[in-house]
């Protein structure tokens, strides 16, 4: 018997501090992006194709515009990141990786060569993409229902994958609920 059935305050915790623990490391390093001369930090962010924005694939989501950019992502990144995490840690840290990677990618692709993409948004729209499609995948009934939770909740949000904003990166969004899809496919368990 698994930890997490014999105990699912356990796991819950657990899911808790995972995901707490993430926005507490991009606080961190706003904090000190706010303190460093004019906000140096953010030109670590992703240059479209060039070989400099390259470093930006790793390091955007850590990054923030503001504060106000900050506590947009945080509050969907407990949530959603404590959903995903519920499952196991790790299930969290791979949608994590896949939103990453995929998200960083697709912006140094096709974002404007004159940007500077920086920002957690890609790994927001990768959790909710997970959640929406892993249960279905899983064909696990609680999954489901918790997916059309979250869609209730921040389906909204959705919209963010098309053009239209100026200064947001919709190709952040888009191509992060692109690696949120594909990790689902990926990380699902068919054995049901």
């Amino acid at each position: 018997m698994s930890t997490a059935t014999a105990d699912p305050t356990r796991s819950w915790v657990r899911a808790f501090v995972a995901s707490l623990g993430f926005v507490a490391v991009l606080w961190v390093v706003e904090i000190a992006d706010a303190v460093t001369p004019r906000q140096s930090l953010d030109r670590f962010g992703i240059e479209p194709r060039s070989e400099d924005g390259l470093v930006g694939i790793a390091l955007a989501p850590l990054l923030h515009g503001s504060f106000a950019h900050l506590e947009a992502n945080s509050v969907p990144l407990l949530i959603l990141g404590f959903l995903v995490a519920t499952v196991s840690t790790a299930r969290f840290v791979a949608v994590l990786a896949w939103s990453w990677v995929v998200s960083g990618v697709g912006v140094w692709l096709v974002a404007p060569a004159d940007s500077i993409t920086v920002g957690a948004s890609g790994l927001v729209f990768g959790l909710l993409t997970y959640l929406l499609v892993a249960g279905f995948l899983e064909r696990s009934a609680v999954r489901i229902l918790i997916g059309i939770g979250v869609f209730f909740v921040y389906g909204g949000i959705l919209l963010g994958v098309l053009p239209g904003t100026p200064g947001v990166s919709w190709q952040g969004h888009f191509f992060g609920a692109v690696g949120g899809v594909l990790a689902a496919f990926q990380l699902a368990d068919r054995r049901r």
